[in-house]
């Protein structure tokens, strides 16, 4: 995978994960801005199959577990589509604090998966 696009992804997930939690502890429900916050983890993850999907016809394979790595992969994209609907079914502001941890699990999910792809030690 190229690593600069997973970091930049890592990073916006860490920044969707604290605004997220700050906004649910300073009380605020979920708004549109914590709900897209979270949608462009989804939209930046959809791009991330699409390389996962490229990247090994163009000869750049990954190093540990494919399956793992597919694990992770869908984990991490149905995270934020769950937890966006929940989020809107809750309305509390205990809602926008688990948004908040469910971006953190994704950035998690993603350095996992730059692992596999790129420097997996057996």
């Amino acid at each position: 995978m190229i690593l600069w696009f997973t970091s930049i992804q890592i990073v916006v997930a860490v920044a969707v994960g604290l605004f997220c939690v700050i906004a649910g502890l300073m009380g605020r429900r979920p708004s549109d801005y914590t709900v897209g916050a979270l949608a462009l983890i989804e939209l930046l993850l959809i791009v991330q199959v699409v390389i996962a999907i490229i990247a090994p016809l163009a000869g750049n394979s990954p190093t540990g577990d494919l399956l793992e790595f597919w694990v992770y992969l869908v984990s991490a994209a149905l995270l934020p589509i769950g937890g966006v609907t929940w989020a809107l079914l809750e309305r509390s502001r205990w809602s926008t604090v688990i948004l908040g941890l469910l971006a953190f699990a994704v950035a998690i999910m993603l350095w996992r998966m730059e692992v596999i792809w790129t420097i997996q030690v057996a």
